[in-house]
Formats: structure tokens, sequence, C-alpha cells
């Protein structure tokens, strides 16, 4: 399995970046706060910082009616946007609340584990973690 892990959740300072990287891959635009484009979230404050994001459980698949969002080779869902039929399923499933759509976009967006919010970041919060491991991503400090 390839999915996004947190290396060292307390040199996390908030910064935003793993976000705005995200959000300009995607939808090519750097207002995550307004828009909420991006398939990570930094919420709290420096001493109670909590990231979420896509820990590749499945239930967005589930509920996809149009079987758009299938299990690619490294175990990670991945959206086929031609078979996508707009519904919201997959978001409203989404238990961490990281699969997005931009207003006026066909599609939804979902992590992809590509690790770019990991590249980005300048602390090296975050990497691609690749094993059988399937526990929870979203951490918090404090």
């Amino acid at each position: 399995m390839k999915k996004l892990a947190v290396q060292d959740l307390n040199a996390c300072m908030a910064c935003l970046t793993c976000e705005v990287a995200c959000a300009q891959a995607f939808y090519k635009n750097e207002n995550t706060q307004t828009q909420n484009l991006s398939c990570i979230r930094i919420t709290g404050t420096v001493d109670t910082i909590k990231i979420v994001t896509c820990v590749q459980c499945g239930k967005c698949a589930k509920a996809c009616e149009a079987k758009a969002i299938t299990k690619n080779a490294n175990d990670v869902y991945v959206l086929n946007k031609k078979e996508c039929v707009d519904c919201g399923k997959c978001i409203e499933a989404c238990p961490f609340g990281v699969i997005v759509k931009a207003e006026g976009k066909t599609n939804p967006t979902k992590c992809i584990s590509c690790g770019i919010c990991a590249k980005a970041c300048p602390q090296n919060v975050l990497y691609i973690k690749e094993g059988p491991s399937k526990e929870a991503v979203a951490e918090t400090a404090g």
C-alpha cells in the first residue's frame, strides 16, 4: 500500500505549504483557505496541529454508484473522471472530509498519494509510506 504518512508532527509549523502545493497541482489555485481545494487539511494551532488526509480506506469507492473509484496497483483509490457521474456520494462517504470539489468543476478530487505535498513541506513532516499498514494518517500533537 502506498499512502501519505506523517514523519514528525511536532515539526509542523502549520504553514499550509502542503495544502497550497496540493491545490496548485490539481487546480492551479493558491487560495486553499476559501476554496478548500486541497486533499490535505492542517487544522488547530501550533500546539495542537492535526494533519488530515486520505487513509485509502475505500469508503468512497463503496459509495460510488458509477464505480468510478477503483484501487490501483499501489492499493491507492483513484477516481476515473470519465466514469464519474458527479453524484457527490464519495464526498459524503469520506470520513475525513478530504475528497474535494471546486465550484464549477465537473468531478471531485481525492488524494492519489502522489507526494506533492510531502515534497513541498519545508520541515519534512510528510512522506509517502509503502507497505501493508492501514493505520490512520491523521494525528494530533500535544
